[in-house]
């Protein structure tokens, strides 16, 4: 599974990130670590919008993003 670190980073930086990656490796699965809350719904978004199956799971003050191929 690939895995972008976002943390530390603020909208639109980490979807940006998430785009970028997709396009480079076209993963069937990805991990996207933020800190960003804005970060969250707008990659549940983008997954929605582009055929990924969305899961979240809250840590405290960050999330794991969990993206996968439909």
């Amino acid at each position: 599974m690939v895995t972008v670190d976002t943390r530390g980073f603020s909208c639109p930086v980490p979807l940006l990130m998430v785009q970028e990656e997709i396009k480079k490796t076209d993963p069937a699965q990805l991990a996207v670590l933020t800190d960003a809350p804005c970060a969250v719904e707008n990659i549940q978004r983008f997954a929605h919008h582009n055929g990924y199956d969305f899961a979240a799971l809250e840590n405290g003050d960050e999330w794991t993003l969990t993206l996968r191929k439909k």
